[in-house]
């Protein structure tokens, strides 16, 4: 019986702990205990705000990134791809600004743009990897050096700076509300909502698992291999894009620092989260928790002086190489290997 059939939940299962589902929530409880301990701060409204606002940017692409990993796909160009679109992004509506009187018109022009230059990345990387039979680790390790580098070309290796009457019509897409709720976290919400439905509730998510379980019994199965796993990097450049927008209204900037290791961040939340590396099995709501955790992680060491906050790119390694362990340790267990 093909493993996405039963990672699909189309056959009863027998009452057991399951690790991928329920592992990230329980470590999310446990790290919520540890703050609190850390500092009494960590429960207060502000703080909890400040960890979901964060949390936003990498949610959103870690989100279209469940989609390109559950297919069995890889896209280690996320972060400078966000740099990329952030620096055309800002150059486009500076440009604007020096004709269009009206600011909302000019971030309109930003808006689109973004998603766009996202929409095209994406499908670089997906056409190449597909159509030139070249594995995903190496298109995307290919790209994300070609947009880190075009970024710092564009900025003359320097910072790309907003048009200020711009940024302050811009500002409240990062530091407004929505009923009491920070517009990114409204955002990260809906995209979230929406990569669910997508991935469980139609065709297209019904053949991601497919694929990423056995890619060539899914093609024998007239499932379209090459072109639903370009739609996933597709949309993993739409995630990049409206990450991107949210984003660049926060600092203003872009350059070539912008969006480091976020493909480290957006990769790790996945795969705490409980969707598989090797693919075939995906959860977007393991992977809204994840990011959760990886920015609440930040945000305790923080909050005490036990382990340095530089220190943060180490615990998230090691998290990842954990999460993988235990991961192949479960399907050990359900092969029976």
């Amino acid at each position: 019986m093909p493993d996405f059939v039963r990672n699909m939940g189309l056959l009863p299962r027998s009452f057991e702990f399951d690790f991928r589902t329920w592992g990230p929530l329980l470590a999310l409880i446990a790290l919520i205990i540890v703050g609190t301990l850390v500092n009494p701060a960590f429960l207060s409204y502000g703080n909890i705000s400040n960890i979901l606002t964060r949390s936003a940017f990498i949610g959103v692409i870690a989100v279209g990134a469940t989609f390109v990993i559950t297919a069995g796909g890889i896209d280690l160009s996320v972060g400078a791809m966000a740099a990329f679109i952030s620096g055309v992004m800002i150059i486009a509506m500076n440009a604007a600004a020096g004709s269009v009187d009206n600011p909302y018109v000019v971030i309109a022009i930003g808006v689109v743009l973004s998603l766009g230059l996202g929409f095209a990345a994406g499908a670089l990387n997906g056409l190449v990897s597909t159509r030139g039979k070249i594995e995903a680790f190496i298109v995307t390790l290919g790209t994300m050096g070609i947009f880190r580098s075009l970024v710092t070309y564009l900025a003359d290796g320097g910072t790309l700076s907003l048009d200020f009457a711009i940024r302050g019509a811009y500002r409240p897409v990062y530091y407004g509300a929505i009923l009491g709720i920070p517009v990114p976290v409204v955002v990260f919400v809906v995209i979230a909502a929406l990569g669910w439905v997508l991935l469980n509730r139609t065709r297209f998510g019904r053949h991601c698992f497919a694929i990423g379980s056995n890619e060539d019994v899914a093609r024998y199965s007239a499932v379209q291999v090459d072109r639903v796993k370009t739609l996933t990097y597709m949309l993993q450049g739409l995630c990049v894009a409206l990450a991107t927008i949210i984003y660049v209204p926060r600092l203003g900037s872009a350059s070539s620092s912008t969006g480091v290791l976020w493909e480290l961040e957006a990769i790790a939340a996945v795969i705490i989260g409980g969707t598989v590396l090797k693919g075939g099995y995906g959860r977007i709501g393991g992977t809204v928790i994840g990011a959760i955790l990886l920015t609440m992680i930040g945000n305790i060491l923080n909050l005490t002086d036990v382990i340095s906050n530089y220190l943060n790119g180490t615990v998230q390694g090691i998290i990842i190489i954990v999460a993988v362990y235990l991961q192949r340790g479960s399907w050990r267990k359900d092969t029976g290997k």
